[in-house]
């Protein structure tokens, strides 16, 4: 990594007539790198989480001064063109999308996503070369989730104007190495000259300014937003995560794909399945279809997979999104003041 201050870096911004940059008092806001290319106040970005991350919670978190994310992942190409035109009803403020590459209709979410004149795309779970110079050449900013220092290196050699470097204290999908955020971020910022966005565990100003130590340049933030009263989760969802402890999550089905989720009787049945030895198609058979859907949208404690973060045990009250991008600036502060 340069000596050059990010003051100094270059960075990839979107077209000022596009970027509605918010007028802030002098201090008001944090001037990251990542600040300054989204055009918010603060370097907090809401993942744009499955069943979880409508345009609700979106508008809420830019509204704040944040940046919301609508999850395309658990959307249908129509859906996804409803959610982003109801987001640009209700904010002027910048919003983006999230995409996972896995999704066999991808290709579909991003033609909707340029035909609605989103600029900032998050793209995750997939191969950033699939449609990150499509992306660039329409004018966005694209943003890769990784777990791995390699995957963050292909992120930049096809384009990425940005990495998350999330670590496997996540809720949901996560890396196979089991790279933990303390670890995982500094590496990255090692290794490339990219902004990083630091995830996995953040859900209080404490892990933010953490974060920002270890060299990232903002946090994305999922499971903290997922249990606030715009989030499209079930209620039953929202209770287990707030009443949960921290030791309330599992990391399983490590043999299809790892998942960090709440100890429910579906977690645990998967998580005994694996201990006895099953083979991955057994582990396809038991996992079946719509277990997201189920558990974080349904609330069905017996058949859903309650995907959450070990930062659970941090969560005890479900506020509004706004309220949660206020919280976090002021724990910064008092976390930065606490240090010797």
């Amino acid at each position: 990594m340069s000596d050059e201050s990010s003051a100094n870096r270059p960075v990839r911004s979107l077209p000022e007539a596009e970027t509605r940059t918010l007028s802030l008092e002098a201090g008001a806001g944090l001037d990251t790198r990542i600040t300054r290319m989204f055009g918010i106040a603060y370097p907090i970005i809401q993942a744009g989480m499955v069943w979880t991350a409508g345009n609700k919670l979106a508008v809420a978190v830019s509204e704040a001064g944040g940046l919301g994310l609508i999850g395309a992942g658990s959307m249908s190409p129509d859906l996804l063109r409803e959610h982003i035109g109801k987001a640009k009803s209700r904010t002027s403020k910048p919003f983006g999308v999230n995409i996972p590459l896995m999704r066999k209709d991808a290709a579909e979410l991003i033609r909707v996503t340029l035909e609605e004149g989103v600029k900032i795309v998050f793209t995750s779970s997939g191969h950033p070369m699939m449609f990150t110079e499509q992306l660039k050449k329409a004018g966005c900013v694209v943003v890769h989730v990784i777990a791995a220092v390699k995957h963050a290196r292909k992120a930049v050699s096809f384009g990425c104007d940005a990495v998350v470097a999330e670590g496997f204290e996540a809720g949901g999908h996560n890396g196979v190495d089991e790279i933990t955020t303390l670890a995982l971020v500094p590496q990255v910022v090692d290794a490339v000259e990219i902004p990083v966005v630091a995830a996995g565990g953040i859900a209080d100003g404490r892990g933010m300014a953490a974060a920002l130590a270890l060299g990232a340049e903002g946090v994305q933030v999922g499971t903290r937003f997922a249990v606030t009263r715009e989030s499209s989760a079930h209620d039953t969802y929202k209770k287990v995560v707030v009443e949960a402890g921290d030791g309330a999550t599992v990391l399983t089905l490590k043999k299809i794909t790892p998942v960090r989720m709440v100890k429910t009787p579906f977690a645990m049945k998967a998580l005994e399945a694996e201990r006895r030895g099953a083979t991955k198609e057994e582990l396809e058979e038991l996992l079946g279809k719509k277990r997201e859907r189920a558990g974080i949208f349904e609330g069905s404690l017996e058949e859903g997979e309650f995907e959450a973060g070990q930062s659970s045990g941090l969560i005890r009250d479900i506020p509004p999104a706004g309220d949660v991008v206020r919280r976090m600036m002021e724990e910064y502060q008092r976390a930065k003041q606490r240090l010797p």
